[in-house]
């Protein structure tokens, strides 16, 4: 059988259990073309709340009565085609269910157990670990000596962001929550400083470990953080918008910057991207950064809970920072 996660309803505000509904459905039979995938880790991300909604955005959104999107990773079964061979892993978008069907150029690419763990690659090998390159070196342009400011500093991405940035030399300052994520940051990460959201005055503390301000702002949270960033904003700062987590469970209107006169008088600009806009370079990145895992300049760290049944439980952790570094579901 092949258990299957729906979208039931479409929430409001931070989605209850009843949000899906776990279905199960016969084993998928693949068509001439087709390949039968596996699966055995699903990837949580924030940008999932996003998809939820009937709303215009970068992708459609899921439609009532779809399996849940989500990227996966999981072993081919059975193929009928021959680019993709029984045995070998593959990672894509195969949803919250035990079996995916794929076929060429449907964004499903193969991944290699020997290179690191299955998990790794829906992290840091992953979309978040690509978001994070493309972020802070294409869109951040950051350039060595720069100081870095990042939001969601011990999560998917922002533990990669801030790796990076200090590989190319940066000063880098990272927002958590909790002094047990500040110490994760700084200890394991190799953050310079650490500022506690949930137990600091955030603009003391910005002040006090930016003095001279900031360079490059890489944003996971929006809202009052990020308006706390554009006041310390250096001439010619970057600032980039990769989400917005503490907005994304609204039900009211979502909170603007009211300090981006911050970015005319400072001559800095902000900007918002979508991974998908580099999916031709995907495979360069990739690779330059499991180098970097190889020689011991990037760490990966994955939060792994089980169970198709828990996917509720476990989706909510996204937001109340009951985890560090990706979130991923083993099936």
């Amino acid at each position: 059988m092949n258990r299957q996660l729906i979208l039931a309803k479409r929430p409001v505000g931070l989605p209850e259990k009843d949000t899906w509904t776990l279905q199960e459905t016969a084993k998928p039979e693949i068509k001439e073309g087709e390949f039968l995938v596996k699966q055995s880790h699903i990837s949580l991300d924030p940008a999932m709340r996003g998809w939820m909604n009937d709303v215009k955005s970068y992708i459609p959104p899921i439609p009532i009565g779809d399996v849940m999107r989500a990227g996966s990773v999981g072993e081919v079964i059975e193929s009928k085609n021959e680019e993709y061979k029984v045995g070998e892993f593959l990672s894509g978008w195969g949803g919250v269910q035990d079996y995916a069907v794929g076929q060429s150029n449907t964004g499903w690419h193969k991944v290699f157990p020997e290179i690191a763990p299955l998990p790794t690659f829906l992290g840091t090998l992953g979309m978040p670990g690509l978001t994070a390159y493309f972020g802070i070196l294409n869109v951040g342009q950051i350039k060595e000596g720069e100081v870095v400011l990042v939001s969601g500093a011990a999560g998917a991405v922002g533990s990669v962001v801030g790796q990076i940035a200090k590989l190319k030399g940066c000063t880098v300052v990272g927002i958590a929550g909790g002094p047990e994520k500040c110490q994760y940051i700084k200890e394991e990460l190799g953050y310079d400083a650490a500022i506690d959201y949930k137990n600091e005055d955030v603009r003391a503390a910005l002040k006090k470990a930016c003095p001279k301000g900031l360079d490059v702002y890489f944003d996971n949270v929006g809202g009052e953080i990020l308006d706390l960033a554009l006041t310390r904003l250096r001439m010619r700062a970057r600032v980039v918008i990769c989400g917005a987590i503490s907005q994304y469970n609204n039900t009211d209107a979502i909170k603007g910057p009211s300090n981006y006169l911050s970015l005319l008088v400072n001559r800095a600009r902000m900007e918002g991207f979508v991974i998908l806009d580099y999916a031709k370079d995907y495979k360069k990145a990739a690779m330059e950064m499991a180098q970097w895992m190889a020689m011991g300049q990037l760490k990966s760290k994955e939060h792994i809970a089980e169970g198709m049944e828990n996917f509720h439980d476990t989706f909510l952790r996204l937001f109340n920072g009951e985890k560090r570094g990706k979130l991923v579901l083993k099936l």
